[in-house]
This record gives C-alpha cells, structure tokens and sequence, in this order.
C-alpha cells in the first residue's frame, strides 16, 4: 500500500494526457506533408505554413491563455482546449485545400496553450518534493505522442502500399495523410471526458478567495501533515488578484527580473537549436540522406522511441540532480549532434548512373530519360547542387514525384553518421531542454504571476518555433542540410554558455520561496 500512486500524481497523469494528444497534433504532420505537398503542389513556403500554422495559432493563443487560465480556472480552459484540438483533428483531415488545412492546422494550434497551462496546474496541485518529476509526465507524454505519431504514420503508410485493405475498400488509398491526421480524433475525445474528473487548482481558489474549496482540494491531495504545510505556502499568495496590466507590469520589477530573463533564454535556445525541425520533418530530413520514403518513416519511428527513452531518464533524475546539471549536459550533447549531423551531410557527394535513370523511367512513366542525361556522371558536391540541376533538367512538379527516389539512388553519404547524430539529438534534448524548460517556467514566478509569466514565456517560445518552422523548407533547399544544422549547433553553443553562467537552481524549493527577489 505504501507504493501507492498518490491522488496528486493520478490527476497530474489525467492533465498531462494533453501532451499526448499535443505532440500526437504536432508531429503526425511530418509524415503527411509530402502526400499534401504533391497533391496540392505547394511550393517550400506554403509547405512551411501547413507544418508551422498550429504554432501560430499557439502564438496567439499565448496572449489569452493567462486570461483564461486565471478567470475561468485552470481545468476548464483545459477542457476547452482539448475540444478544439477534436474541432482540428477533424476538419483537417477532410480539408479540400491548401486553405482549409491552413485554417484547420490553426485552430488546433490555439490548443497549444495546453503546454503552459498543464505545467502550471500540476505544479499547483503537486508537492515540492516531487513537483519537478510530476510535471514532466507532461513533456514524457508529449514525446511519447511523437513517437505514436511517427509509428502510426509507418503503419499507415504500409497499409496504403497494400491491395485490398480497409483504406482501398474506403477509396482513400490514395490519400493516406487524411487518416493520419484523423487519427488524433481518438486521444483528443478521450482527453476531453477525463478532464471532467480533475479537481480545480487550490492556489487558482485562494487567487479567487474560495479558501474552504481550497482546503477541500487540498485534503484530496495530501495528507493532514501535508495539507497544513501546503496552506501555510499558500498564505503569501494576495487574496485580491491585480488586474491583468498591474501584473504584466510586475513580470519587469526586480523581484523577478532573474526568471524572466532565464526564461526568455530557455524559450528561445528549446527551439532554435532546432528540435521542432527534427521532430516536423523527420522523414524528409532522413529523405535527404538517401534512404527512400518508407526507411525514412521507420527511422523517425526510431527517433520518436529514443526521444521517450531519454525523457524517462530526465523524468526520474529531474528531482535527484537538479535542473541546471540536466540543461547543461543535455546542451553539450545537442551542440556536439549538430555538428555532427553538419559534417556528415557537408561530405556526401551526389551522382546518377544508367541504371538509375532506367529504373526512374520504368517506375515514372511520364518521367523521360532523355531530360536526365545531361547529369550523368556528372558528380555534385551538395544537396543544392544536385536538387537545382535536377529541377532544371525535368521541372520542380516532376521533381516533386521523384526527388526522393532520386536523393535516395543518387546520394553517397555516411547515412550511419547522420542517423547518429540526429538520434544524440534527439536524447540530448528529451533530457533536458525538453522537460527541463517547462518545470522551470511552473516554478520560477510567484503565483500571482505565474499565469501571465508562462503565457510571455510560451508565447516568445512559440514565436520562435513558427519561424524555425517556416523557414525550415527554403533553408533546406537554399542553404542545404549542413549549414542549415550547422547554424542550429551555433544557436545552442550559445545557450548553453549562458545558461552555465547565469541559471539558477530551482530544485526542491517551495513555489512561493522561489519568488523572493534575486539579483542578476
């Protein structure tokens, strides 16, 4: 009985179930933008704008989140979070255009707010002891959505090659990417009914002055013991709530002045080191190694395995060895991969023989030999060079058909090397940027702030990612796979010396301590 899962830790794995449904949302994408992208012939920005269109909305959502989160309480805003990820899920799998799955895409972002409203209610509802473990079953579910999205894609994929299944009974064989998008349909309902079962946030009642329902959460929480020290944190927090400027005002007094900045750094460096890149555009990205379409899918199911591996090793340390020990092991990890990933695409080479223009042509019927030939024998030194001589020898729409076929026959790279580097990525960041910067955010601001201080954070986060996002395409096919990660290994060179000199640790300490002015 004494292993006993706590009632605090039962409700903290029913709220960060939305991370499940989040990174199933945000990652199911990547292997349905190059279905999209040939069906609807979307050039690099418009396939940037379908991938990025949910973190846009999650930009906007940012500003209304501290809003809603404080004025209507934390559990409802979650329950109406996830019916819009169900309203997303459904609208963009039977969306008809470019336009539609844009709209659709985005409204599923607005649900993204989950991401800083689930922290903060766990983190409210969670003892300090153990508070950094329980909110990071939240990133753990959310990796472990990718990696179900990534297998669930593979699958998907398989059944569409196959004669006589389900998808060709339904005649939708042909497009595939609509049920990977629908399948999200599944984890949002069952998201939305268990919601209804958590209890309201005890500090978000005192905030409001419903101190007898605070104790009546608090006394389903924890122990008698438990419950006395919990309101005795408790009791710092002011009983009026400021309004909504009086606070934004107060996330730049000194009081929190260290929070903010270290925030805004750990906002930043979690997506401009690139990991949405990585988890957006798994199979293109192993595409451009030369492996084909179905291996790149079933590596990145190998990615989304590591990514819940090492979030597990970050999950059970969090609370042994600190935050700032995770960051910055896991930073030096993510520089390291980087340049690995850098160096490795920087030495491949790319050339087409007779044999491969033959067994194009056998497979591409529409594809004529006679426009290749002019690139036989002919050795290229980058991924740019190739793609350009190849678009301007059979056109960008041919291209769009062929060109992984042709990367994955033409290209001569250490894929050994590549692979590796993207999997230390992968396990650098699930174990500590990854849960890491969300423990912190629910941690660092006190409980008047913390509402409108996650929201600036996750809206600066967010920000960031939509343009990490949308640029992803044209750097991949201006700049090329090597400068293009060797840029995301400079990025994170440079978090990590910040976060080395100016980080301070937040293990252990009660929420309401962590406040208390620090100087820069």
């Amino acid at each position: 009985m004494a292993n006993r899962i706590s009632p605090s830790a039962k409700f903290a794995l029913i709220a960060s179930f939305g991370g499940f449904v989040f990174g199933f949302d945000a990652s199911v994408i990547s292997g349905a933008i190059g279905f999209i992208s040939e069906q609807f012939s979307l050039d690099e920005w418009q396939q940037g704008l379908v991938v990025s269109a949910p973190t846009l909305g999650a930009i906007i959502a940012s500003f209304f989140a501290a809003f809603l989160s404080d004025h209507f309480g934390r559990r409802n805003t979650l329950i109406a979070v996830a019916l819009l990820y169900i309203v997303s899920a459904y609208f963009s799998a039977i969306a008809s255009d470019f336009e539609s799955l844009v709209l659709a895409r985005f409204l599923g972002g607005l649900a993204f707010c989950s991401l800083l409203i689930t922290p903060m209610y766990i983190a409210e509802i969670s003892l300090a002891k153990s508070r950094g473990r329980l909110v990071s079953i939240n990133q753990l579910n959310i990796v472990i959505g990718l990696s179900v999205s990534y297998f669930s894609n593979y699958v998907l994929l398989q059944l569409g090659h196959a004669e006589g299944n389900t998808l060709t009974l339904l005649g939708m064989h042909a497009e595939t990417w609509r049920f990977m998008l629908a399948l999200e349909l599944l984890p949002a309902m069952v998201w939305f009914f268990a919601l209804f079962l958590l209890p309201k946030s005890p500090r978000w009642l005192v905030l409001k002055n419903h101190q007898a329902d605070a104790k009546a959460v608090l006394n389903r929480l924890f122990s008698k013991t438990e419950v006395d020290a919990q309101l005795q944190e408790i009791s710092v927090i002011e009983h009026q709530q400021s309004a909504f400027f009086t606070r934004l005002k107060g996330l730049f007094t000194s009081k929190v002045r260290l929070a903010l900045l270290m925030g805004i750094t750990l906002a930043i460096a979690q997506q401009i080191s690139g990991i949405n890149v990585i988890f957006f555009y798994a199979p293109v990205i192993f595409e451009q190694s030369g492996i084909g379409t179905d291996a790149a899918f079933l590596q990145a199911s190998w990615i989304g395995a590591i990514n819940v591996l090492f979030t597990l090793v970050a999950l059970i340390t969090i609370d042994q060895f600190g935050r700032k020990p995770l960051l910055t092991v896991g930073l030096v990890g993510v520089c390291v991969s980087m340049f690995i990933c850098s160096y490795g695409f920087k030495q491949a080479t790319y050339q087409i023989s007779d044999k491969d223009v033959a067994a194009l042509v056998t497979t591409h019927q529409n594809l004529k030999a006679s426009n290749l030939l002019p690139l036989l024998s002919k050795i290229y030194r980058s991924d740019i060079a190739f793609k350009n001589a190849v678009i301007e020898a059979i056109g960008e729409q041919q291209y769009r058909q062929v060109g992984s076929e042709l990367l994955m026959r033409a290209t001569d790279i250490n894929a050994g090397l590549v692979l590796f580097g993207i999997t230390a990525f992968v396990a650098s960041f699930a174990m500590s940027l990854g849960p890491v910067m969300w423990v912190f955010f629910s941690e660092v601001f006190p409980s008047e702030l913390r509402s409108i201080g996650i929201s600036l954070l996750a809206l600066i986060n967010g920000f960031v990612s939509f343009l990490v996002q949308l640029v992803f395409p044209w750097e991949l096919a201006t700049l090329g796979a090597a400068t293009t990660f060797l840029i995301y290994g400079v990025f994170a060179l440079f978090a990590l010396l910040l976060i080395m000199r100016f980080l301070p640790e937040t293990k252990g300490q009660p929420l309401e301590y962590l406040s208390q002015p620090k100087e820069c």
